[in-house]
């Protein structure tokens, strides 16, 4: 099973690394679309979302790959991203936005339950789960 884990992990990893470069490069205009409506203060701030976010992703793309000490923090950290940048994809959903070939609602509509699959593989291939309770419960400590 752990092959099968480690596998999965550099795929999401390679992924991660891939859609960042995307960001910085030939999707740029793609990804405006999923930048929320109400974080749109002007196009250069719209940009530079877009391309700040696709350095996150290479940070963490490559993280998966080469931080295997730490799989299970990138994990976590990584899930929580993709919690993040959720409004982005309602964004294009309810503002009914053509983006990466996604030209219908019912598209749209099927693209947002990839989100909680993106969540739950960086998690498991990653051993995630256990620092995102971890995480949790000293919240919960603290309040």
């Amino acid at each position: 099973m752990n092959k099968v884990k480690t596998i999965f992990r550099l795929l999401l990893g390679a992924f991660m690394t891939y859609a960042g470069v995307s960001h910085l490069t030939f999707n740029r205009l793609e990804f405006v679309a999923q930048v929320p409506m109400w974080l749109r203060f002007s196009d250069r701030f719209t940009d530079f979302v877009v391309l700040s976010s696709g350095v996150v992703e290479i940070a963490l793309g490559l993280s998966m790959l080469f931080l295997y000490k730490h799989k299970a923090v990138v994990g976590a950290l990584l899930a929580l991203f993709f919690v993040l940048i959720f409004p982005g994809n309602l964004n294009q959903y309810f503002y009914h936005i053509d983006s990466f070939g996604l030209n219908t609602d019912s598209a749209r509509l099927i693209r947002l339950f990839f989100q909680p699959v993106l969540i739950a593989w960086a998690l498991w291939s990653t051993g995630g789960w256990q620092v995102c309770k971890e995480w949790i419960s000293k919240l919960r400590s603290k309040s």
